[in-house]
């Protein structure tokens, strides 16, 4: 795994950028990249949840990239320990799309995504060979919100998309807003979303869950393929691997 660091002057802030890359002597690539949210406590779970499907050879090699602040990640496994709280974290911000009034600085995402589209995966495509036309977003939790505004942009950049847990709660359940809106303006998207939750989440996580599941099955997107998947006996953090790894395998096998 190799890191750096990137500037975005979409919203001014330094972002440590985590990289694995496939063997590139086997592989030469054009590689699809997979982007995650929340790198410095994520990205080590994507590399679990990649590596035991790349054994099994289920999806073809991928570039991983994981998308953090520069905090330290703690012990793998213990959730009390993340870095979602530390100053430096800015996703607050940058993964909400409306602003909160008892979260000051929300309502960044559109910066947030600017940032991704437009600085760092030109920079990845520099560094890396990388196959631009598959290339994805992935989230969990709040991580999710970004993934989901992402994708119901006018002109999405990316075309494959994991949203795990996502927190529909946010701001009244804002994020569910901008689903109708695109499709009154335009009923197409061709993308891939993978959704997921675990179904001993909490009752207000699983709730909303549903309600995005009928806004998007109601009246479906054309050209959007959908996979919905609720994982049993599983909670809002013991969830992440699996949805992780099945989510990599419905996107890009």
């Amino acid at each position: 795994m190799t890191t750096f660091s990137i500037n975005s002057p979409q919203t001014g802030t330094d972002y440590r950028i985590f990289v694995e890359a496939p063997e590139t002597a086997d592989e030469p690539g054009p590689w699809p990249a997979l982007l995650f949210m929340d790198g410095d406590d994520i990205f080590k779970f994507a590399i679990t949840a990649y590596s035991e499907l790349r054994a099994s050879n289920a999806v073809p090699p991928l570039l991983l990239v994981g998308v953090g602040y520069g905090a330290i990640p703690m012990l793998f496994g213990d959730w009390t320990t993340f870095t979602f709280t530390r100053s430096v974290n800015r996703r607050l911000r940058d993964y909400t799309a409306t602003h909160m009034q008892t979260e000051p600085e929300s309502g960044g995402a559109h910066a947030f995504v600017a940032f991704l589209a437009d600085t760092l995966l030109p920079e990845l495509a520099q560094r890396h060979p990388v196959r631009s036309a598959a290339c994805g977003l992935a989230g969990h939790s709040l991580g999710a919100l970004a993934v989901i505004h992402a994708l119901f942009q006018a002109k999405p950049v990316f075309t494959r998309f994991l949203a795990s847990s996502p927190s529909l709660w946010w701001d009244d359940r804002s994020p569910l807003k901008p689903i109708a809106t695109r499709r009154e303006n335009s009923p197409k998207l061709s993308a891939k979303l993978y959704l997921s939750v675990g179904s001993d989440d909490a009752p207000e996580m699983t709730g909303d869950f549903t309600l995005l599941e009928q806004q998007l099955t109601t009246n479906p997107f054309d050209g959007l393929e959908l996979t919905i998947r609720r994982f049993p006996q599983r909670d809002h953090y013991n969830v992440i691997v699996e949805a992780l790894r099945e989510g990599m395998l419905k996107l890009f096998a």
